[in-house]
């Protein structure tokens, strides 16, 4: 990688940020590469709730959301920016899983169709590729009918177009899942792509699937992978990483962007040019130790589009810039061939996605405010304390995770549910299990709630309460005494019962607390957990219970 000074620049009214290159010296024209980087869609084959981001860079202060996104605007965006020569679209992972009903119903092959469709060429494995364990991912690389419900969609699966990477994803045989790079020509010089995940990802994935892998450390793995690159000819390197950072003002301009990515990024060879990354579902265009390091959002709402300067004689990357691309309604139609794919997937899967499950009075969002308590949590965690009660005798409090409530719950027709609303709201599909944890325990796990990423605040159930407070920049704190069961202070030597998911009982989102556990007991999936709760208590009139607290 040669020297280069970075700036920042605008582009119209839509939110988008531009590094540029220093003026050197080179031995012929320079080769101008490319990439179109996504990450994080999730399946988002329609046009997601929340709209687009964008910025009018013309008066900062104006900013919202428009409607857009979709892979049938992002597939004519792809088209449109494809145009230039030397053009490939990549991705940084967690392209499926916690997915719409209408691609997660078919375990996510409509949305491998759709992005091979569109032309994505490479991608990096997320944690979420993993939603239902290495096997199955291996059988979205290569195609096939699922193993258990057979081929249900409107054509056999053949397998993503494009390809996976996975560099630090080993398997117990030591190879890697996927291969780690890829290595792509252009106008006469090459490009290496690394791709990778988190080194974390065991700690966001269920027991199950993490069973017969490891993760690697992030830059040790391309570390030694860049000399293996550079043998081959390769002297501009980018990684595709499924990890990254947070802005104070959800822009591109980089200021005060912090998280894991700009702890790994300084540690990468000097030879790495470029870091596509995700995870964080951020949105940013930045430098960080010299390279530009970039993240387009989230569900397919924007793209990057980067653009390489390379030196033809030396392989070397002598400049490169980044514009972000908000994937607005009124910025590109949508494509044919991809509202074709989805509307084939969309006929099958109708009847189930609109079954009524209920009702609400109004709108039941999952923000949690200042203690941490959300309406849509209150009445998850209270559909798995039923749902446990009906299948065994003595079961005293759920547990869920805020990660998990992926969306509120809005009102249309008259306040009518369908299984497609609440399954948008819990769309992992993880099973509910009954185990053991002392008292003790109990209040280790609330300890837990508080982590380096920041609070993560567990919803509960019913007759359970606490109370917490937490000094700037310290840990939570569990007020002695507070952590009462129907108004009874909790007994640390005392056994309790408690319900959580498959994903928290295994020690996701570093509660690993809940590891100790015994007695486990399964007793069916959180969806329809979630259903039976709506069948039995509709109309729901959603309303924060007030079982966390919080003092100053």
């Amino acid at each position: 990688m040669r020297r280069m000074l970075f700036a920042i620049s605008g582009l119209l009214a839509l939110s988008a940020c531009t590094t540029t290159a220093s003026t050197i010296p080179v031995s012929g024209a320079a080769v101008e590469v490319h990439l179109l980087a996504i990450n994080d869609f999730h399946g988002n084959l329609d046009p997601p709730s929340g709209g687009v981001f964008v910025v009018d860079r013309a008066n900062p202060l104006t900013r919202g959301s428009v409607p857009g996104g979709g892979a049938p605007r992002l597939a004519t965006a792809v088209r449109e920016l494809s145009k230039k020569s030397n053009t490939v679209m990549v991705a940084a992972g967690d392209m499926i899983g916690a997915s719409p009903l209408l691609s997660s119903l078919f375990h996510d092959e409509p949305t491998i169709e759709a992005l091979s469709q569109m032309g994505l060429a490479i991608t990096t494995v997320g944690n979420h590729e993993f939603d239902e364990g290495w096997q199955e991912l291996r059988r979205m690389q290569n195609g096939g009918c699922h193993p258990v419900d057979g081929c249900k969609g409107p054509k056999p699966f053949a397998g993503a177009k494009f390809e996976y990477l996975a560099a630090s994803t080993y398997l117990d045989d030591g190879t890697t899942l996927f291969p780690p790079y890829a290595i792509r020509e252009f106008g006469g010089v090459k490009v290496g792509f690394i791709g990778l995940t988190l080194e974390g990802t065991p700690d966001v994935i269920t027991p199950a699937a993490r069973a017969g892998i490891t993760f690697k450390d992030e830059a040790e793995t391309v570390n030694a992978l860049v000399p293996q690159l550079q043998a081959k000819g390769v002297q501009a390197i980018v990684v595709l990483l499924h990890e990254g950072g947070y802005t104070n003002n959800a822009q591109d301009d980089c200021r005060g962007l912090t998280g894991t990515i700009t702890e790994i990024v300084p540690k990468f060879d000097k030879a790495v040019d470029v870091v596509v990354s995700g995870h964080t579902n951020g949105i940013y265009i930045c430098n960080v130790d010299g390279r530009l390091v970039t993240s387009a959002g989230a569900y397919g709402t924007r793209l990057t589009d980067i653009t390489l300067m390379i030196d033809p004689t030396s392989g070397d990357v002598i400049g490169a810039k980044g514009r972000d691309v908000p994937i607005a309604e009124t910025q590109f139609a949508e494509d044919k061939a991809q509202i074709d794919l989805i509307s084939a997937y969309r006929k099958q899967a109708e009847p189930l996605m609109k079954r009524p499950v209920g009702a609400i009075t109004e709108a039941i969002t999952r923000r949690g405010g200042q203690t941490g308590e959300s309406a849509m949590g209150d009445v998850i965690a209270d559909s798995m304390l039923e749902a446990a009660r009906r299948q065994t005798d003595k079961v005293d409090i759920g547990f869920m995770n805020p990660g998990g409530i992926r969306s509120d719950l809005p009102f249309h027709d008259g306040g009518k549910t369908t299984f497609n609303d609440i399954f948008t709201v819990q769309p992992f599909g993880n099973d509910l299990v009954v185990i053991s944890l002392t008292g003790a325990d109990i209040e280790t796990v609330l300890k837990q709630q508080y982590q380096t990423s920041g609070n993560n605040i567990l919803q509960v159930s019913d007759g359970f309460t606490f109370t917490w407070k937490q000094a700037a920049g310290q840990p939570i704190e569990i007020v002695p005494g507070s952590v009462k069961l129907h108004g009874q202070p909790i007994v640390a030597t005392q056994t309790y019962r408690v319900v959580t998911n498959n994903f928290l009982a295994g020690g996701g989102d570093s509660f690993f607390a809940f590891k100790s556990g015994t007695g486990r007991l399964n007793i069916g999936s959180d969806i329809e957990a979630l259903e039976a709760y709506f069948k039995n208590h509709s109309p729901i009139t959603p309303t924060i219970k007030g079982r966390i607290n919080k003092v100053d």
